[in-house]
């Protein structure tokens, strides 16, 4: 029985979900041109001077303020604005972390990151699959086809790896798994549990904010490489190899019992 978190494409099916089309139209790039578009936009406006420490200790307590009389609205504004920062690549998400903490405590805050996250990963994810993935995919050469065989078995635990070590880029996590025709399905899941530790972490670092900034100092953004933390996600992210190991464990008993 496959693995219903490892299942993609099937090799006769393009990333848009036709079957049997090879021709490429530039329409299909519309997607990521509305994206590209969208960051240059971001920058042009100067939206991303409010995505910073400066920003963060000037409007917490406008925020706090807001949060109070419009609890509903804020919440659904503030996820909206982390989807549009994720699915842009835009750097200083961390500073909205922090801020989730601050203002919405650790639990809530972690849960909107983590879906609010998870929908703009999703966002690029799509958008780059069904631009150029599947041409990317025939024009591969045979190294790149046996990689993509390789990382769509085990699409869930190789997700899980990237996504709880956090030292691989957010943006680039998002799009390997577009070119190697990982499942939406395996995508989602995996983000949702892998950025989840992390996240917490972040968001308890920005539920204690008010108080390091009172005393005039800025929060700690190496906690996540202190061994007590870092410890704790490798032992999670090697967990999620486990089952690499034993399917090419299994599979070599079977190369070796067919062999005699």
């Amino acid at each position: 029985m496959n693995d219903p978190f490892g299942k993609a494409l099937s090799d006769g099916e393009t990333a848009s979900g036709e079957s049997g089309k090879s021709g490429f139209s530039v329409k299909r790039l519309l997607p990521l041109a509305v994206l590209a578009a969208a960051m240059v936009l971001f920058f042009v406006f100067d939206l991303h001077t409010y995505i910073s420490f400066e920003a963060l200790k000037t409007h917490r307590m406008a925020v706090l303020d807001y949060y109070a009389a419009h609890q509903l609205l804020t919440v659904l504004m503030f996820g909206a604005a982390y989807t549009v920062v994720v699915a842009l690549s835009i750097p200083g998400a961390i500073w909205m972390t922090l801020l989730a903490g601050f203002v919405f405590g650790t639990s809530l805050g972690a849960v909107i990151v983590v879906l609010a996250a998870t929908l703009g990963s999703l966002i690029v994810f799509l958008a780059a699959r069904y631009a150029i993935g599947d041409l990317l995919y025939k024009k591969a050469g045979p190294f790149v086809r046996r990689m993509e065989e390789g990382f769509r078995k085990n699409a869930f635990s190789y997700l899980m790896f990237l996504r709880l070590v956090p030292l691989f880029p957010f943006w680039l996590v998002n799009l390997v798994p577009a070119f190697l025709n990982v499942s939406a399905t395996a995508f989602v899941v995996a983000t949702v549990l892998g950025i989840a530790p992390a996240t917490v972490v972040f968001a308890s670092v920005g539920n204690g904010l008010g108080a390091v900034l009172d005393r005039g100092g800025s929060p700690d953004l190496t906690i996540v490489f202190e061994p007590h933390i870092m410890g704790p996600l490798l032992g999670l992210a090697l967990l999620a190899l486990v089952p690499v190991a034993l399917r090419k464990f299994k599979e070599r008993r079977t190369g070796d019992a067919n062999d005699g």
